[in-house]
């Protein structure tokens, strides 16, 4: 390093590959050859929640098939803009069991943490879609007003990191609140909801486990998908490395309600 010069962040792999995942649904459906016939409709319900799909998850889907099972999980489609009577925008009842900034709790023993409202994938079924995370996120500036909830409960032991997908943060910023959680001698259990092992198995990183091992909470990793073809030789890798950080690793097709 030539004395003087600023010391650059290295970007991590993950986070660069979750910059370049797939907005536009025009390149979506070139990359798989298909015909733009679909794209006004998908660019249509994309602006009510838009496309996002890393490409390497792309990679997994089968080019010309529009009935590609993990295609149709991120594919926006008209269907999406339909007003259909007995449905609404909060299918789980998260609002009503809204107590703090990012803190839903619903059963007696466990709550949840919205942590982020970002993720990696826009699966377009997602039962969060219209939740106002704005509002309702235990981000940096909400964390203390979470961690003050699950203090002043201590029939809590268990807290689950849900979202948006926790593990769109940083290692450093999910570290320090897990360090904050320890310090809550009746939390026992923690459970992060994700998604990213499946589709972006880069996340799990070196980092990201030595944390994880490095807790004296029992941590398990509930991994969300939906179809074998989502899991590859990278996704059995990924979820080896988390096995091998002491966690429990489970694989779920519905992760985040709780």
């Amino acid at each position: 390093m030539i004395p003087g010069t600023p010391l650059l962040r290295q970007v991590p792999d993950w986070q660069t590959a979750l910059g370049q995942a797939i907005t536009d649904p025009a390149e979506l459906l070139d990359l798989l050859g298909l015909g733009h016939e679909w794209l006004p409709a998908a660019r249509d319900a994309a602006r009510a929640f838009p496309l996002r799909v890393p490409r390497a998850f792309v990679a997994r889907m089968r080019r010309g098939d529009p009935a590609d099972p993990l295609l149709r999980q991120v594919l926006p489609l008209a269907e999406e803009r339909l007003v259909v009577e007995g449905f609404g925008p909060d299918p789980v009842g998260d609002l009503a069991a809204h107590k703090a900034p990012g803190v839903l709790h619903k059963y007696q023993g466990r709550v949840l943490l919205t942590a982020t409202g970002a993720c990696a994938i826009h699966c377009r079924y997602c039962f969060r879609r219209h939740f106002p995370y704005a509002e309702a996120n235990a981000s940096t500036e909400n964390w203390r007003a979470a961690l003050d909830y699950v203090t002043t409960h201590p029939d809590v032991h268990e807290v689950i990191l849900s979202g948006g997908d926790p593990l769109t943060l940083s290692d450093r910023r999910l570290s320090e609140f897990v360090r904050a959680l320890e310090d809550c001698a009746h939390v026992e259990r923690l459970r992060l909801h994700t998604r990213l092992p499946v589709v972006l198995p880069e996340r799990v990183t070196r980092e990201l486990c030595a944390w994880l091992s490095g807790t004296r909470l029992k941590t398990v990793v509930v991994i969300h998908a939906n179809h074998a073809q989502e899991l590859d030789d990278s996704v059995r890798l990924a979820c080896q490395r988390l096995a091998d950080s002491g966690a429990t690793c489970s694989i779920s097709p519905f992760c985040c309600v709780a």
